[in-house]
């Protein structure tokens, strides 16, 4: 029998939202690192609530995934890397043929529509407006990409990792314009796998992003003995905004402020601005805070699953653990916590001879929200 996500959670099909919810925070809890949880037990229990919320009730069969990746599946795994690499190197020309044509359009201020790609490595619709807007239809998984304007794409984006040659490897460069993901979370739109957008000049607003760590074997080719390489999916935007649901399993978000839902497995962040709306940021998650900036945590409940392992890092050095601001109730319920309050933390030992002095720490508080300009 098939279990369920509804199983996975230990709830009934008639479960509420709330009830949901208070399942997944319980099980995270119960299974976390500092307790010794099994990461792949975490794994499923945070897929099984996602696909909950988006009203799902049963996890993705093999069949599914295999759809969804949409690269060859040969026999053995010598094989399926061969054919895959020959695909790649197929898809990033066809994107520099994209890129070519594209040029010619901006160059006369025209509109104009066309299919790239084939059936069999899948069609890329890419239409160009006069107003210097790009809409770009279907899948996108190797090759670069240079563009003068706002992109709205409606499909997924995914990278082949394992390529050699880097000219395969995804890459979206946006010197003036947005990065928009079309009504990402409801089209079930994802960014995988090591692909890295740039945004010049503007914001990058998409749904779910995740990136991928590689199992290699020992290069000098000792038994039993393995390499994990991780490739970063990189989203950066760094005089705007990148706007995402949630970040998971090896994801980097660089920009003036990074609005997320969640952080799941080792993230790192690099902001002025962080502002966090859901309950989980955990395994190895690292935020560097940059001068004049700030850190908002809205969920009534974020102190709830925020990993004791987190790291802040500000800008002039200086190193702290999530477990500080937790016990000082400093998370959740949209308190901010400012760049100067985390710096002048050490000052605040040494006056009040404790570890971290928050009795001062508090009284002294600050809402401040300042914005300072990029360096």
């Amino acid at each position: 029998m098939v279990e369920s996500n509804y199983d996975i959670l230990g709830l009934k099909p008639s479960a509420t939202q709330r009830e949901v919810r208070d399942a997944f925070r319980k099980l995270i809890l119960d299974h976390h690192s500092d307790r010794g949880g099994d990461e792949e037990i975490v794994k499923k229990i945070i897929q099984a609530y996602e696909d909950l919320k988006a009203g799902k009730a049963y996890p993705d069969t093999d069949d599914e995934k295999l759809k969804k990746a949409k690269v060859y599946t040969g026999d053995s795994e010598e094989e399926r890397k061969r054919r895959n690499l020959v695909l790649s190197g197929d898809v990033a020309r066809e994107m520099k043929t994209a890129q070519d044509w594209l040029a010619l359009l901006q160059r006369d201020n025209a509109a104009g529509s066309r299919l790239f790609g084939s059936k069999e490595l899948g069609e890329v619709e890419f239409a160009r407006e006069k107003t210097g807007q790009l809409s770009i239809k279907g899948k996108i998984w190797a090759g670069t990409l240079m563009y003068d304007g706002t992109i709205n794409m409606s499909g997924s984006i995914t990278s082949p990792y394992f390529a050699y040659a880097e000219e395969n490897k995804t890459k979206i460069t946006i010197t003036n314009g947005n990065f928009v993901l079309v009504d990402p979370l409801k089209n079930n739109f994802i960014i995988e796998h090591g692909v890295k957008i740039l945004a010049e000049n503007g914001d990058i607003l998409v749904g779910n992003v995740t990136g991928i760590k590689e199992t290699m074997q020992d290069p000098q080719g000792r038994v039993g003995l393995y390499l994990t390489k991780e490739h970063f999916t990189e989203l950066r935007a760094p005089k705007g905004k990148v706007v995402i649901s949630n970040a998971r399993e090896t994801v980097f978000l660089d920009a003036d402020t990074v609005v997320v839902n969640n952080l799941i497995n080792n993230v790192k962040v690099r902001a002025r601005h962080l502002v966090v709306f859901g309950t989980t940021m955990n395994y190895n998650c690292e935020i560097t805070l940059l001068q004049g900036g700030t850190m908002t945590f809205h969920d009534e409940g974020s102190g709830f699953a925020l990993s004791d392992d987190a790291t802040i890092i500000l800008e002039n050095g200086k190193r702290f653990k999530f477990r500080e601001l937790k016990t000082s109730n400093m998370v959740g319920n949209g308190r901010q916590i400012t760049y100067d309050t985390l710096d002048n933390l050490g000052k605040k030992e040494k006056q009040s001879g404790s570890r971290f002095g928050f009795g001062l720490f508090k009284k002294k508080y600050s809402k401040s929200k300042t914005r300072s300009p990029m360096p």
